[in-house]
C-alpha cells in the first residue's frame, strides 16, 4: 500500500519530498494540481511513482464525483481534509485490489489528460488567429475608408 501524507498547505512552505496539491474550495473541490493555490491541500508522498499514481487517482475521484459527496458550505461549497484523506485512501486501499488493472486505467487517464492538453493548445492558438484575421479584416477595410 502507498504512503501519502495529506494536510492543509500553508503558503509560502516548500516541499522537498515528491507532492502535488488538491484544491479544497469551490465546485473543483478534488482537483489535482501541480502548483499551490492559496485553498488547496498538500498530499507528500515517498517517491515520483507514487505521486503519480495518486495525482492520477485524485483526478479520476474529482472527475467521477466521488469527492463532490462530501462538499459542505452553502455559498463557497469546501470539502475538509478529514473527507479528502479518506477519499484518497480508500480510493488507494480498494485500488491495490485490482492494481494492474487500476495501473492501466491511470495510464489510459494520464493520455487522454495529455491528449486534452495537446488539443486545448491547438484551440487556444486557433483563437488567437481567429482575433488576428478579425482585426487584420477591419484594419484593411479602415484603410479603405480614408
Amino acid at each position: 500500500m502507498s504512503y501519502f501524507e495529506l494536510k492543509t498547505h500553508q503558503i509560502g512552505r516548500t516541499y522537498s519530498n515528491p507532492h502535488f496539491f488538491i484544491l479544497n474550495k469551490g465546485l473543483n473541490s478534488g482537483k489535482p494540481l501541480s502548483n499551490p493555490c492559496p485553498n488547496c491541500f498538500v498530499v507528500i508522498t515517498k517517491t515520483e511513482a507514487e505521486k503519480n499514481t495518486l495525482f492520477h487517482l485524485s483526478m479520476m475521484l474529482q472527475i467521477g464525483g466521488f469527492y463532490a459527496y462530501y462538499l459542505k458550505g452553502s455559498v463557497i461549497p469546501f470539502i475538509s481534509v478529514d473527507d479528502c484523506r479518506n477519499t484518497l485512501k480508500k480510493a488507494v486501499k480498494s485500488s491495490h485490489n485490482v492494481s494492474d488493472q487500476m495501473q492501466k486505467h491511470i495510464k489510459a487517464v494520464e493520455v487522454i489528460s495529455k491528449k486534452e492538453k495537446e488539443l486545448q493548445n491547438v484551440i487556444d492558438k486557433m483563437s488567437v488567429l481567429k482575433v488576428a484575421y478579425i482585426r487584420n479584416c477591419f484594419k484593411l477595410m479602415q484603410t479603405k475608408e480614408v
